[in-house]
């Protein structure tokens, strides 16, 4: 390093889409520039620029961005289009170096006066990319471009906070307040010493008098304000002493005559932006709220191992499919030198990543859930993809038998989040909902399935998954070895009113209303024991009282022809012949209007 070097040793953040700028004054002709920049956290993949002041910071934001990627949408080759286009835009540049993702330039300064340089996310890559990053600047200090060299205590680079636009932001949310949920609360954004955070509510319909409670990352309050009274909205203004995380804004109904008052409600929040009070500062800039991470959930069900009616469950393996994108799992392919990284268990995860993951519970789940495999892939973005193959036995108890045989049961799987939707919230996943085509269940069809995202109470409002799925039963059992049966047991017991032997009928017509109650006990071993008649009861039923009745018919005929009025009895006959018909006609057409 040459003795009248110098160099300057920074740090930062980038956001997605952001530029930061700093201000090189006074550079002198003849000297050398030399940066080097390195992500530190998240997928940075820096990009470093040298310019004149004169280039308008917005254009570095907007237009360069917007060039190269609708350039490198419409296919054209990176290699090439990058350097044209940085070259129209810069008067030095640089993406990566010595076969890493950081960024090192060296620019000879031409004329005396003043420059920029600025540091962005790589443009190369189709995602934007962002995280914490360490900055070098040295002038005529060669060293600087192994990212190895100390600094000396130099200022050369001013942070332009303006031009970067940096910790200002303003975002609007809108929420609801009613009878069942008297409060929600909103998590901030990670803060910084001296931050000041700003927030506006205002009541926009109903009876709703919002109060507001900024609480720390241990539930303590900071700051609490309400309307005043007869007011309906309300502001709030809080300076941190310190860095912190995981602050958290509770927005709640403040009572009315001893009433909650409930309704619809606009907040504005800002960081460092004190227009917020006024309640008409335009959105925009680094995000001021965590919004909740929205999980994707599919369920792919492979096969129903077993239905079991009479406790009312099923037991089926299948596949859980999760995907979601927490910033905070966002790495460099530097790190690790791959492009996405495994892990084989939640405990691997966890340890590597941290605690906090979308945790669920199969709310329905009745047995041990045996797990076969379990798979996190997590991409550069921060972008988790979980799996799991599992089989386990489930409750079902909206089964309903009224109909049985000719019932279609409904069966869920459904999938509750441990944590409240302030934090995951999820949705469905079309791609990774699938009904296997060999289910292995020999007695159900599946006729339909669907899925369902619903809000539930735990100690909190949770996301609730719900896999859906409809089966009927495959009648050829039930027509072949019950139905049929009993049609063919009431055919022969109708050919019986050809015989005039009033006795023999009489036996035939008892030892069918034997068979019958042999039917009851074998349909009865296969569903619970119901408070209700299902379809194949009311025929049951009907053929009991019908043959009963039949059996009493003939008995009474006998005795008529031992008492010499068998003319009577053949009378009567003639028109029970017909009667016997209509009977279980009648009685079909009763249980199939009742069922």
């Amino acid at each position: 390093m040459q003795e009248n070097a110098s160099v300057q040793e920074l740090d930062g953040r980038i956001e997605p889409g952001q530029a930061i700028i700093y201000d090189l004054p006074g550079l002198q002709a003849g000297e050398t520039l030399y940066a080097y920049a390195e992500g530190a956290s998240g997928n940075l993949d820096p990009f470093l620029a040298v310019t004149n002041p004169e280039l308008n910071t917005s254009r570095v934001r907007n237009e360069f961005a917007s060039e190269v990627n609708s350039s490198l949408a419409a296919g054209q080759d990176p290699l090439r289009v990058i350097p044209e286009i940085a070259g129209r835009y810069f008067l030095a540049w640089n993406d990566d170096t010595n076969g890493t993702y950081d960024s090192a330039l060296q620019h000879r300064i031409p004329a005396d006066g003043d420059y920029l340089l600025i540091v962005i996310g790589s443009p190369a890559k189709p995602q934007q990319t962002f995280g914490d990053y360490r900055l070098l600047v040295g002038i005529d200090a060669p060293q600087v471009l192994t990212g190895q060299a100390e600094p000396t205590g130099a200022t050369i680079a001013i942070l332009n906070a303006s031009a970067s636009k940096m910790r200002v932001g303003v975002q609007e949310v809108t929420g609801n307040l009613s009878a069942n949920t008297s409060s929600t609360f909103y998590t901030l954004s990670p803060v910084e010493t001296n931050d000041t955070f700003y927030a506006f509510i205002e009541a926009t319909s109903g009876d709703l008098i919002p109060a507001m409670i900024l609480r720390d990352y241990g539930g303590k309050p900071l700051a609490v304000v309400a309307p005043a009274t007869g007011g309906t909205s309300a502001t709030l203004q809080y300076t941190f002493g310190g860095a912190s995380s995981n602050n958290r804004l509770e927005v709640l109904s403040s009572p009315l005559n001893g009433a909650n008052t409930t309704g619809d409600f606009r907040l504005l929040t800002g960081l460092n932006a004190p227009g917020v009070l006024a309640g008409n500062e335009p959105p925009g800039g680094p995000p001021v709220l965590q919004e909740p991470i929205r999980v994707k959930v599919g369920v792919e069900l492979d096969q129903i191992t077993g239905v079991d009616q009479v406790s009312e469950n099923f037991a089926a393996v299948a596949n859980i499919w999760m995907e979601w994108t927490d910033p905070a799992l966002a790495f460099s392919p530097d790190e690790c030198g791959c492009r996405v990284k495994i892990y084989r268990s939640i405990d691997d995860f966890v340890t590597a990543e941290g605690s906090r993951w979308p945790e669920f519970t199969l709310i329905n789940q009745q047995a041990q859930r045996w797990t076969q495999n379990q798979l996190i892939l997590v991409q550069p973005d921060g972008t988790a993809t979980y799996f799991e193959r599992f089989w386990t036995t489930l409750q079902a108890p909206d089964f309903n038998f009224r109909a049985y045989p000719f019932d279609t049961q409904d069966f869920y799987i459904r999938i509750d989040s441990l944590y409240p939707e302030g934090l995951y919230v999820y949705e469905p996943w079309p791609e990774k909902t699938v009904v296997g085509t060999q289910l292995g269940e020999e007695e159900w069809y599946i006729t339909s399935s669907d899925t369902n995202i619903s809000t539930v109470q735990i100690t909190t409002e949770n996301s609730r998954y719900s896999f859906h799925f409809a089966a009927a039963r495959h009648l050829t059992f039930y027509i072949l070895r019950i139905l049929l049966p009993i049609l063919i047991i009431i055919i022969l017991t109708y050919i019986t009113f050809l015989l005039k032997d009033y006795g023999k009928r009489a036996e035939i017509a008892s030892a069918n209303l034997l068979l019958f109650i042999a039917f009851n006990f074998t349909i009865a071993g296969d569903l619970p024991h119901l408070g209700y008649l299902t379809f194949l009861d009311a025929i049951l039923v009907a053929t009991f009282v019908i043959t009963g009745a039949i059996v009493a018919y003939n008995l009474y005929l006998r005795w008529l022809a031992t008492e010499a009025q068998k003319e009577i009895a053949e009378r009567i006959d003639r028109v029970m012949v017909w009667f016997y018909p209509a009977a279980y006609i009648a009685a079909l057409i009763l249980a199939l209007l009742l069922f």
